[in-house]
């Protein structure tokens, strides 16, 4: 729940800001200089490039959040069973620790959107966001062509 608030509060920002460019970006096409309406149409592309952005990674969390309640209906999600540092977060040792076992399932299952959201999962748990994102896009898109 923290996570979804924190990415409402930057898609928020976002669009503050985008106001703000979209807004400037104007004012400047509306000046006689040359130079100055140049840079207003290379400004008027950024809201357009960051709405984008925002509206592809709320579609992702959508679709992984929409995945994960799946999987827990089945039952089929990990035990949280991790210790936890003072902020909360699973202790990145512990997490590399019970890894191996959701890459091997991967590896025995590599068409199995379960597994790869599983490796998702414990790849956010060991704190490689990069990695867990990839791994939960490959799930998202199995599921997908399984439909």
């Amino acid at each position: 729940m923290r996570a979804r608030v924190a990415a409402l509060v930057m898609a928020a920002l976002l669009v503050l800001y985008l106001v703000f460019v979209t807004n400037y970006a104007l004012l400047l096409i509306g000046d006689d200089e040359p130079i100055a309406k140049a840079i207003g149409f290379a400004l008027i592309v950024l809201p357009f490039l960051g709405a984008g952005v925002l509206v592809a990674d709320i579609v992702f969390v959508a679709r992984g959040e929409r995945l994960v309640r799946l999987l827990g209906a089945e039952g089929g999600l990990p035990v949280d069973d991790l210790p936890r540092l003072p902020s909360g977060r699973p202790d990145p040792a512990a997490a590399d620790a019970e890894f191996p076992q959701y890459k091997e399932a991967v590896e025995a299952e590599p068409e199995s959107w379960r597994a790869w959201l599983r490796l998702g999962l414990a790849y956010d748990a060991s704190g490689d966001r990069g990695r867990a994102r990839w791994a939960t896009r490959r799930a998202i898109a199995l599921e997908r062509a399984g439909r």
